[in-house]
């Protein structure tokens, strides 16, 4: 019978305190996470502890929903490009999270198992479940308490529970899902991208509990990691990710001097998620006004380097880019 489990993890600053957890239901579920991580770390470590509390079901099929492209491109595309690369990049780079992809790479090892994405914080049961409890976790650390773990995998055969978290899957039951991605056995043959450095579900400390804005403070890291993410495929290719983070009227000057509005940009990212970033160096970050954040960096390529300025505004409960324009230099 099949275990149908969703796997989550939640950051607040990003890095920051962090969570993860999975969940089949109320009786089968288990959560962690570390005083300092991203949400990337605690996506990768939901999946690998679900796969290692149901090692010893390896005879029965795993359904993982996610709602983390960045773990699931990494076993459906990444992977085995990774692996032969000695866990290098397409660009050469060392590959980010290695050890817990590493891992995660071994646990998958001789399991049949499906990954399907799901819409985050779009009312899907298994999916919020999992993410009140990462977020439980990271929130625990951050106010310096012993957090909730779960009583973790209490079933004793493919019974009861498994079934009825099924049944709240079926069809009609799972709440802004696509059809799922389907990976059973070994990964198959990646594309030749990055994969990037962290995204998804980004949860920020509120503005007044952080420290003054300027190069190295907390709000300042976390918006270059944000301005890096819209730089990665995974990210360019899912518009969804791309509108959680552009300013409802974010303008672009790009590099030949067009004005481009929001759902220019939107289009034309998706269209080029497949092209390489580029190499991102940060040349300096500051505070802008009350709200407002600038980052200066030089992008390059084979054959190109651009010089980009970004403003980053405080919208609501997290950061949202306003305006970008670029310079080529060469």
């Amino acid at each position: 019978m099949t275990i149908t489990a969703a796997a989550d993890g939640s950051a607040l600053g990003n890095p920051g305190p962090a969570g993860w957890a999975w969940y089949i239901d109320e009786a089968n579920w288990r959560a962690g996470g570390w005083p300092h991580g991203t949400n990337n770390m605690g996506e990768l470590m939901a999946v690998l502890d679900l796969l290692n509390a149901t090692a010893d079901r390896a005879d029965e099929p795993l359904h993982i929903l996610c709602d983390s492209q960045y773990v699931i491109n990494s076993v459906t595309k990444w992977m085995k490009g990774w692996k032969r690369r000695g866990w290098k990049k397409a660009d050469g780079k060392p590959v980010l999270n290695v050890d817990l992809l590493k891992q995660l790479d071994a646990a998958l090892a001789g399991r049949a198992y499906t990954f399907e994405w799901v819409k985050g914080h779009a009312g899907h049961e298994l999916n919020e479940a999992a993410d009140v409890r990462a977020r439980a976790v990271a929130t625990a650390f951050q106010r310096g308490l012993e957090p909730d773990s779960g009583p973790g995998l209490t079933l004793g055969t493919a019974a009861e529970p498994v079934v009825a978290a099924q049944a709240r899957t079926a069809t009609g039951g799972a709440a802004g899902a696509t059809a799922p991605t389907v990976a059973t056995g070994p990964a198959p043959v990646p594309e030749a991208v990055a994969e990037p450095d962290l995204f998804s579900s980004l949860e920020e400390p509120a503005f007044d509990d952080v420290q003054e804005l300027g190069t190295g403070s907390i709000e300042t890291d976390a918006v270059v990691t944000l301005e890096r993410e819209l730089l990665e495929p995974a990210v360019r290719a899912d518009p969804s990710q791309v509108s959680y983070l552009l300013h409802p009227e974010f303008r672009q000057i790009s590099s030949s001097g067009g004005l481009q509005d929001r759902d220019t940009v939107l289009a034309l990212l998706e269209e080029s998620a497949e092209s390489p970033a580029g190499t991102f160096e940060l040349l300096d970050a500051g505070r802008m006004g009350a709200s407002g954040l600038q980052v200066l960096y030089r992008l390059s390529g084979a054959g190109y380097s651009a010089l980009v300025s970004s403003v980053w505004e405080r919208s609501g409960d997290r950061w949202r880019l306003r305006f970008r324009q670029s310079t080529t230099e060469r």
